[in-house]
């Protein structure tokens, strides 16, 4: 005679109050010993709560976004001999029977139904994450026909009858709303089982073997559709998605979460049970990725799903001229565009007042042209000695900060083929005559197209400086693996209180760009205010 035993929340460790986002048995499902009733899913971990023993889904006692703790109740289950048969879509497949196919009537006699989404609650804009069935499937009432994901839970939508699948009027990914149309069905009569392939197995054999956990009903027969209870056990399909390239195995939350960063979850390897994704394999898979970006990694191997930009035929418009990308601006370009998606960027605006520079510089006899550049390569070297946290750079792993014991400054040069930076080294250790030399042999060698690979190497921090153009202030790009970038614009006059007065200074704007990851806010604010501070008395740069 069968016996009614309760199924409770068995101790899962330091949890209490976890929900249950997944049921997946139904009343009259036959369930073996160890096999996954249902899903709870606490801040850090989802768990699955196995069957104790081998019997029959009496009652499920729980719903989907219920609250429990240890020694709740979940289901009821029926164990021993007298227990009811499970759901006929169940069993099936181990009857020893081969009954005949029910009769369908000719398609001119068979009304093709559609079938739409019910009413499904307080619940919009649902994306279909998985399609069960196919055109040409024979399907049973209550089946399984499709998969919604709502913030918190997924949810199977059943067959309204039994019936042949016609077609199918959805996608993955569609947005559903309660009336949308899901497919069309061609009704038939379901007094009698689908066939099954011919198989020699007792009677009920779940319950006559209950040793036997790891047993598996037989194979369906060829071309036989897959019959199913909602809501379903867990197919081995289902175990095997991110190897077969199907949905990954993740929860809700998960799915929300990679989402959220734009991580295709195909491409997460998954540390949790039976391979599902957690929340850290989706944060170490985007530091990893992140990191392999930093080192010089390929663009494509960000974790970012961007969609394709669309072809436009501007020939439609009026005539056109078609000219290739110089090879400085198609390295440059996917570089600083790598830079621009990899780092987080925060530009600190400022002004240096260089009344009494500009002063000094143009009362400089003839001979090497002391220009601006110069001076700023010179306060920019004594800041960065002073603060060498916007000279450092980030390991390739992301775990550990390079302080460089050398000042090499890039100087970005605008060339008739594309921005390039060439790198003068040893900054702080070359007087202001030196370094004005350099630059002009440098911005020649520049636009000539003569710079040597290591002309380009080994900078630890760049300056960019369009005040020859004009502009008042810009947010230029970080020049990774460094972290930070000084942007100058063009210098004019301007009327400063002095506490008495206005008084005409000449202002220089500045824009410094840093990766906020290295250089925290104040920092970026500090350098700039010691950067004009050198500039407004160059005396400063001796001390």
């Amino acid at each position: 005679m069968a016996t009614i035993e309760e199924i409770v929340l068995p101790d899962i460790g330091d949890f209490a109050n976890v929900e249950v986002i997944e049921i997946l048995v139904a009343p009259g499902d036959q369930v073996l010993a160890e096999q996954s009733l249902l899903t709870v899913e606490s801040d850090k971990a989802t768990i699955e709560i196995p069957a104790p023993r081998v019997g029959v889904i009496q009652e499920v006692i729980v719903r989907i976004g219920d609250k429990v703790s240890q020694g709740a109740r979940l289901m009821t289950l029926a164990v021993g001999e007298g227990a009811p048969d499970a759901a006929p879509a169940v069993v099936v497949d181990t009857l020893p029977v081969t009954p005949e196919l029910p009769p369908v009537a000719p398609a001119a006699e068979v009304e093709i139904i559609s079938v739409i989404l019910p009413d499904i609650g307080d619940l919009s804009d649902l994306p279909v994450v998985e399609i069960l069935v196919a055109p040409g499937d024979r399907i049973t009432a209550n089946q399984s026909l499709l998969t919604l994901e709502t913030d918190k839970a997924t949810m199977e939508v059943p067959a309204p009858q039994a019936g042949i699948v016609e077609e199918i009027a959805v996608k993955i990914g569609d947005v559903l709303n309660p009336g949308d149309l899901l497919l069309m069905l061609r009704p038939v009569e379901q007094s009698t089982p689908a066939p099954v392939a011919p198989a020699k197995a007792p009677e009920n054999p779940l319950l006559e073997q209950p040793d036997q956990q790891n047993s598996t009903p037989p194979a369906r027969a060829h071309g036989e559709a897959e019959r199913r209870q909602a809501p379903v056990l867990p197919r081995p399909a289902d175990m095997t998605a991110i190897a077969t390239g199907r949905k990954p195995h993740a929860s809700p939350t998960v799915r929300r979460f990679a989402r959220e960063l734009g991580v295709d979850l195909a491409r997460v390897k998954g540390s949790g049970a039976k391979g599902r994704a957690t929340k850290a394999d989706v944060q170490s898979f985007v530091k990893k990725t992140l990191a392999q970006g930093n080192a010089g990694g390929a663009a494509a191997s960000l974790p970012f799903a961007f969609p394709a930009a669309p072809e436009v035929d501007y020939s439609r418009f009026g005539a056109i001229e078609v000219v290739d990308l110089s090879r400085i601006k198609k390295l440059s370009g996917r570089h600083l565009h790598r830079c621009w998606l990899t780092v987080p960027h925060v530009t600190q605006f400022d002004q240096a007042d260089i009344t009494e520079l500009e002063a000094f510089r143009k009362s400089q006899p003839d001979g090497v042209k002391l220009t601006l550049l110069a001076f700023l390569l010179k306060a920019v070297a004594v800041a960065l000695q002073r603060m060498p946290i916007l000279k450092a750079s980030l390991s390739g792993d992301g775990e550990q900060l390079v302080f460089k014991q050398f000042t090499h400054i890039g100087v970005a040069v605008d060339t008739p083929n594309g921005l390039l930076v060439p790198v003068v080294r040893d900054v702080d250790q070359k007087n202001l005559t030196a370094l004005a030399q350099e630059l002009v042999d440098l911005s020649a060698k520049a636009r000539a197209g003569k710079l040597a690979p290591a002309d380009l190497q080994c900078g630890c921090f760049s300056i960019s400086s369009l005040g020859g153009i004009g502009g008042t202030a810009f947010t230029p790009i970080v020049n990774a693996p460094e972290v930070a970038i000084l942007g100058v614009s063009r210098s004019a006059m301007q009327p400063v209180w002095n506490g008495a007065e206005f008084v005409p200074r000449l202002l220089l704007p500045l824009s410094l760009s840093y990766d906020h990851r290295v250089v925290d806010g104040a920092d970026g604010a500090r350098f700039t205010t010691l950067l004009a501070q050198l500039l407004g008395d160059i005396r400063r740069l001796l001390l």
